[in-house]
């Protein structure tokens, strides 16, 4: 049963957050799999920002936000009864090398709260990330500053209102207190929840050190708390390494789709429920090009917009070779594997189809959509405003199209595209308003891009943070018109082409 926190029938607010009903199912595990710590306080917090949808789904009433407890609890500074803070042990593959022992090195794991609305277990895993130095750390303070949780902030709830596999983020609060980065920032707590933030990197960490109880041990978790269907299976451990495969190409697929680029696609940022995990140097496509690369460390592009589905397959086979003492033969693995690619291709293609409105499939659809992506490549469209103004394209009124058009450097090349395009809408006979309404349920008006958050970051470095709640309210509702917030969904403005992101972001 869970206790929500309600300051305006609670009589004690501290005494509502001390009930809350932490359980501590990662921490049933045996003590090698983490380390039990305290977050480190930090002086003077103050709220920032909050996702009341966040909070409702583990039953906390918004009216809270503002309460000394939340903010001391949200922080750190203040740890609920049933809560047990710990930091988890992972290892991991980065930028293709492996890189030994990783781990939490600023988050602080304080248990998972009943969240009924959510798919099974219906719990949600509560961290802090930021709340101060661990073992993991590796020579770091432990802390995130305001710029990154903010970004972290807004992008989980960005992609939860896309409908997009993703942890989600409670609330944000702030501090004074300064760490230096390139330069000396104030620091801030991000409140990040998921059903469970287990990693590929947890399983390679086992199997690379040689720990087969271990690895055993964490893969019976997984499947009897997370995959339970698949226990009865007669290779639970294949069955599981071809359920997390799946996930992971339906996420990349849904990445692709709204031009999504995480960034820093390491297996310990790989989700093992597939969902889109540590946000860090993301961006959205804007100007249209497939080797886009949205993390201004990433000098090889290992990690662009075209690299990513594969990258996602090439993590799925690290998480094989970590799972092949389980599974027990390669060609098991290979089998559980082999169903990567095709389903990534299946629903990449549905979802390019429903972009372009398209109800049917037909013998010619993949030319055009190849023909499309090089139009927007050679003009280098902007990804969210071709899709959704193509949406207003009618079917036998050319006339219409400038705004459509206006986009596209080389219009001729457009026009002839179009000319396909009508053609095949014709061939399935596709009504303008039934097409409209559902390419705009399809393709976002309204995404996080960089210029966007950077606004709100900048004000919130001078206590502004009503910049933050705006762009929260409209990234909730992406689809809807939203006319009283067009500017937002615009072209960006010339300075923002100068925005790097890079792994400190």
């Amino acid at each position: 049963m869970t206790v929500p926190i309600d300051s305006a029938t609670v009589t004690d607010p501290d005494a509502a957050v001390d009930r809350l009903p932490f359980g501590q199912a990662f921490a049933a595990l045996p003590p090698a799999f983490f380390t039990r710590l305290q977050p480190t306080p930090l002086p003077a917090p103050y709220l920032i920002c909050a996702s009341a949808a966040a909070a409702a789904l583990v039953s906390v009433d918004p009216a809270a936000f503002s309460s000394a407890a939340f903010i001391e609890t949200f922080t750190g500074n203040r740890i609920p009864t049933a809560a047990q803070p710990l930091a988890a042990v992972y290892s991991g593959h980065q930028f293709g090398v492996w890189a030994g022992q990783l781990g939490d090195g600023r988050a602080i794991l304080l248990g998972d709260l009943p969240a009924p609305s959510t798919p099974a277990p219906h719990v949600l895993e509560v961290q802090l990330k930021g709340a101060g130095a661990t073992p993991y750390s590796r020579m770091g303070d432990g802390r995130a500053v305001l710029r990154s949780s903010i970004r972290e902030f807004l992008c989980s709830e960005a992609m939860a209102g896309l409908g997009i596999p993703t942890s989600r983020a409670l609330c944000v609060t702030g501090s004074d207190q300064l760490v230096m980065r390139e330069t000396p920032e104030t620091t801030a707590v991000a409140t990040r929840m998921a059903p469970s933030f287990i990693r590929f990197g947890s399983f390679e960490h086992w199997y690379y050190n040689d720990r087969p109880q271990e690895l055993r041990l964490l893969a019976d978790h997984v499947i009897d708390r997370l995959y339970p269907q698949l226990r009865n299976n007669a290779n639970p451990y294949q069955a599981l390494l071809a359920e997390v495969a799946r996930r992971t190409a339906d996420m990349i697929a849904q990445w692709q789709a709204v031009g999504f680029m995480h960034g820093v696609m390491n297996t310990d940022n790989m989700s093992i429920l597939g969902l889109t995990l540590d946000y860090g140097p993301f961006g959205f496509m804007e100007a249209f090009d497939a080797r886009h690369i949205c993390n201004h460390t990433d000098q090889g592009g290992r990690y662009s917009y075209a690299m990513q589905p594969q990258i996602g397959q090439w993590n799925c086979f690290a998480l094989g070779q970590a799972l092949l003492p389980l599974i027990g033969e390669v060609e098991d693995v290979q089998e559980a594997l082999a169903g990567y690619q095709p389903h990534f291709k299946a629903r990449m293609d549905a979802l390019l189809h429903a972009k372009l409105g398209l109800a049917t499939t037909a013998d010619g659809d993949s030319a055009l959509i190849d023909a499309m992506f090089a139009a927007l490549q050679a003009s280098h469209v902007d990804f969210t405003l071709f899709f959704r103004r193509l949406g207003n394209l009618r079917r036998d009124d050319p006339l219409q199209d400038a705004p459509l058009r206006d986009l596209f450097i080389d219009r001729t090349a457009f026009d002839a595209w179009a000319v396909q395009y009508r053609a095949r809408l014709l061939q399935e006979d596709s009504s303008d308003l039934v097409r409209k309404l559902a390419m705009d349920a399809t393709n976002p008006k309204y995404v996080l891009r960089n210029y966007l958050a950077q606004v709100a970051i900048e004000k919130a470095q001078n206590k502004d943070f009503t910049e933050v709640a705006r762009l929260l309210a409209i990234l909730e509702k992406p689809f809807d018109e939203q006319p009283e917030h067009e500017p937002y969904a615009g072209l960006p403005p010339d300075w923002a082409s100068h925005l790097e992101v890079s792994c400190s972001s």
